[in-house]
């Protein structure tokens, strides 16, 4: 930019009113409509242009603070629940430290290029998940409005683990903890325990019975739970209050929900160390299983998790990537926060096979205590001699090596009869391989074991804090996500939007906080989002390498880097991410496909869970789950490619002035060969020299007319524009 570029667009600006001016002196007096007119396409565009550095027009689209609380919007929606209970779950279940292996690699792969693609497209055209793929096809329009759908969607049930979050955490204010023991029922002869707890546990019991009241079955909605309700109200409201403003309100929320997680972990590890039997479960987790990793399902569930831990397709990354300067280094983001996401999700496994281990020392203890009892009993009854003990065992004070000594001897000697004698092998490996997931390990296997720490009150507070946290710092990008794209594209305001779609999410959430509501939660977590946002992210690179094209897009980022990212991105947005990609989504629809679509019911009687498939109105709501996130983009395509609405998209933009500056929306960049950068985004416009313009009326319009892109305009044209070398205004 020259120097005296403020001198020149001041001049320009003056010469732009005086050229005006003479316009009006010089037209008909009678020509009132004209004289009345702003010369303007519409207002509201003015809202949404980047200003320059150095113009004296201030830009009115939001913007972050900070990049400090830009970073920590990401990570919080990126770091989610799934970080900390799916992520352990999948280190367990295929091959602990070896399962790091192929994860990392496919973060390489397809979670930095992807996420880096996303960030980079919505800081470049600085609209929502809408806006950003009309601008660069308006034919695959659909993938914006398709990314909506499925955050809300997921919106709906996510919210709902936040209320369970809560009402647990307004539980833990107690001591001892109401899940600690089970409940006693008393009737007029004695004193019994609850069947129900009895037969499973009371951390168990507390959550299908006390916190759910769950049904049987997914037909039997059993009415609302009235607890459940009242914390989903809660939810709802503080994701409203905290997004009524948008960013200049979640974003100062976020040094909170983003970083008190952190701190939770950091303490539980810290603590989570000093306990017996932690360093057993921190083992048994980085202990690798190489053999495990030659399996095609170990590397479908890695890229699976990668993607879904980066929140790719959602629409929340390019939301909160749009509010960002057109010059920041999204590179620098891509990797900052996807390898932030990585650590944390390494030490949320931490903090978890840490605890973990130490309630497996426990039961194991209460195992051999009562094992050791029943050999006691055995040895008193003649079943078993006396002279197979080692002597120096003490079953007093027996310890799980001595334990297994003398179990191990018993099992050789009494080899035939061994089975009868009702001893179980004690083994702390065997309790930390019981995989737990999800809900089972947040509010089940993780809170039993809280239950066994000193002040476990306040441990308990503080969990349960965290995954509210967690939970919210996610919602945010996800409500982002449905909320930027709708404002920038229909001009409503953010508040009333915001306000009538956290209400409408409320009432119809209402369906998982039934007794039967928990079923819902996996209905919609299995297919509401999985296919959908897979096709989503599919034709998002498609739509960037294919049809704008990759070499444009390599050269919009070195402009607005400023420098050339690196060829590997080049390779594999054109050619690897695309197929691994396909390969996911086939290898996730076979599995669909040999995967009896249902559903683990409680069955009270039994106190256990049973499998259960779908009626046959349940599968007709699993499909319409998935058709429906995706129906919007081949109903925009061929609404595109019919033409059945009118926008005359032939024309690449709309032009009006107000104060001397060029005003130009894009309406449709299909077979343009100009690039984001290069073709210029609406502010980068260069500025006409206004002083030899010569306005004319077009013959026979009236008043009120369109301009050439369609939408209604004041009825003139520029003629005779001399070309001019680019300016910054």
């Amino acid at each position: 930019m020259p120097k005296n570029s403020k001198v020149v667009k001041r001049e320009l600006d003056d010469e732009v009113i005086e050229s005006v001016k003479d316009l009006l002196s010089n037209e008909d007096s009678t020509d009132d409509p004209f004289k009345k007119s702003e010369l303007m396409v519409d207002d509201q565009e003015e809202k949404d242009v980047d200003v320059e550095e150095g113009s004296d027009v201030e830009d009115e689209r939001p913007a972050w603070n900070s990049k400090l609380q830009y970073i920590l919007a990401q990570v919080g929606f990126s770091v989610g629940l799934g970080n900390v209970w799916r992520f352990p779950y999948l280190c367990q279940k295929n091959g602990g430290g070896a399962y790091l292996v192929p994860y990392l690699i496919l973060l390489l792969i397809i979670g930095i290029p992807l996420f880096f693609l996303e960030l980079a497209v919505g800081q470049r055209i600085r609209r929502g998940s809408i806006g950003v793929w009309n601008y660069i096809s308006p034919k695959l329009g659909g993938i914006g409005f398709a990314s909506c759908i499925v955050c809300f969607f997921v919106a709906l049930y996510y919210n709902v683990i936040i209320g369970w979050s809560l009402f647990y955490f307004s539980q833990s204010f107690q001591h001892p903890l109401p899940w600690d023991q089970c409940p006693l029922v008393k009737n007029t002869s004695h004193t019994f325990v609850v069947p129900e707890c009895e037969k499973s546990s009371a951390t168990t019991y507390y959550w299908y019975r006390e916190a759910l009241n769950i049904s049987s079955s997914l037909s039997e909605s059993g009415g609302l739970n009235w607890k459940m309700t009242i914390c989903l109200l809660a939810a709802w409201v503080m994701v409203c209050l905290a997004m009524i403003k948008g960013i200049q309100s979640s974003g100062k929320i976020m040094y909170f929900s983003s970083l008190f997680p952190y701190v939770v972990l950091l303490c539980f590890l810290i603590r989570g160390l000093l306990l017996n039997g932690s360093v057993d479960g921190i083992r048994h987790m980085f202990t690798p299983k190489l053999e495990i990793m030659l399996e095609p399902k170990v590397w479908r569930e890695a890229a699976t998790q990668v993607f879904f831990a980066l929140g790719l397709g959602f629409g929340g990354v390019i939301a909160f990537s749009s509010y960002n300067k057109r010059d920041n280094n999204c590179h620098f983001d891509a990797v900052l926060v996807s390898f932030i996401n990585f650590f944390t999700s390494v030490l949320a496994t931490l903090v978890v096979f840490a605890v973990l281990g130490f309630k497996a020392n426990i039961i194991n203890e209460k195992c051999v205590i009562q094992n050791s009892d029943k050999i006691l009993k055995l040895l008193k009854m003649g079943n078993l001699s006396q002279d197979m003990i080692p002597h120096h065992i003490n079953f007093s004070s027996i310890t799980a090596e001595d334990y297994n000594l003398v179990y191990d001897i018993i099992q050789k000697v009494k080899e035939e009869e061994f089975d009868s004698l009702g001893l179980k092998s004690c083994q702390i490996e065997d309790e930390l391989n019981k995989a737990v997931q999800g809900t089972g390990l947040a509010f089940i296997a993780f809170t039993e074991a809280m239950t066994h720490f000193p002040a476990s009150p306040f441990w308990s507070v503080m969990f349960f804090l965290m995954l509210v946290n967690l939970g919210l710092g996610s919602m945010f990008g996800t409500i982002e996500g449905i909320i930027t794209p709708i404002v920038d594209t229909f001009k409503v305001r953010k508040e009333i939007l915001t306000v009538i779609c956290c209400l409408v999410a409320f009432l119809i959430g209402l369906i998982f906080v039934q007794r039967s509501g928990n079923y819902f939660v996996t209905m919609f977590d299995d297919y509401s989002a999985t296919l959908p946002l897979l096709i989503v992210v599919i034709l998002e690179n498609i739509a960037v390498t294919r049809i704008y094209g990759i070499n444009k897009f390599m050269e919009d980022l070195k402009d607005m880097l400023g420098f050339s990212p690196s060829q590997y991105y080049y390779y594999m947005w054109k050619y690897v991410s695309p197929l691994v990609l396909l390969c996911l989504l086939l290898a996730s629809v076979i599995q669909m496909g040999l995967s009896p679509p249902g559903y683990n019911a409680w069955i009270e009687d039994t106190a256990m869970e049973e499998f259960h498939s779908y009626p046959t109105w349940g599968m007709i709501v699993c499909i319409s789950l998935m058709v429906l996130a995706i129906l919007p983009v081949p109903i925009v395509f061929m609404v595109r490619r019919c033409n059945l609405i009118d926008d005359s998209s032939g024309s690449l933009a709309s032009v009006s002035y107000k104060r001397g500056r060029i005003i130009k929306e894009p309406v449709n960049l299909e077979g343009d060969n100009t690039s984001l950068i290069h073709g210029k985004s609406p502010s980068e416009v260069p500025s006409p020299n206004f002083g030899k313009t010569i306005y004319r009326k077009q013959t026979g319009s009236p008043t009120l007319d369109t301009a050439p892109n369609g939408r209604y305009g004041i009825g003139y044209l520029m003629a005779d524009m001399p070309d001019m070398p680019e300016s910054d205004l």
